[in-house]
């Protein structure tokens, strides 16, 4: 799939067609889910195919569609999506024996929701290389 570009809040454009996102669905409350944490820019909820006993998205809940995307204007919510998903990583009992934080973007890396999201993964063992 080629680089889709930002759009409308909720829909971007892929090639040449509109389609909705996901997460954007999320944050408007049309789509349910398991928030963990939310504020007036970043959403926290926990993944539906969870990789670990705990598997919490973290989101901006403006539109970016990739980290390709982000601009020096958004290095402030970069780094609140960071603080964030370690508030959780805390408050899930995972600051003492570990957790990790992943960014994926790309087919390869199995990136299938084209809206920014962190993935605080923990709870196991968790093995390296991952993949």
């Amino acid at each position: 799939m080629g680089r889709a570009g930002n759009g409308p809040r909720g829909r971007f454009r892929v090639h040449s067609e509109i389609v909705s996102c996901l997460f954007c669905e999320i944050v408007a409350g049309r789509i349910p889910a398991r928030v963990a944490f939310q504020d007036e820019s970043v959403l926290a909820f926990h993944d539906i195919n969870p990789q670990g006993p705990v598997h919490i998205l973290v989101i901006p809940k403006r539109h970016i569609t990739s980290v390709l995307d982000l601009t020096p204007a958004d290095d402030a919510l970069v780094g609140s999506l960071l603080r964030r998903a370690t508030d959780l990583a805390r408050s899930e009992g995972l600051a003492e024996r570990g957790f990790r934080l992943v960014f994926n973007y790309g087919e390869d890396a199995g990136y299938s929701v084209y809206h920014i999201h962190l993935h605080l993964v923990g709870g196991r063992k968790l093995g390296w290389p991952p993949g």
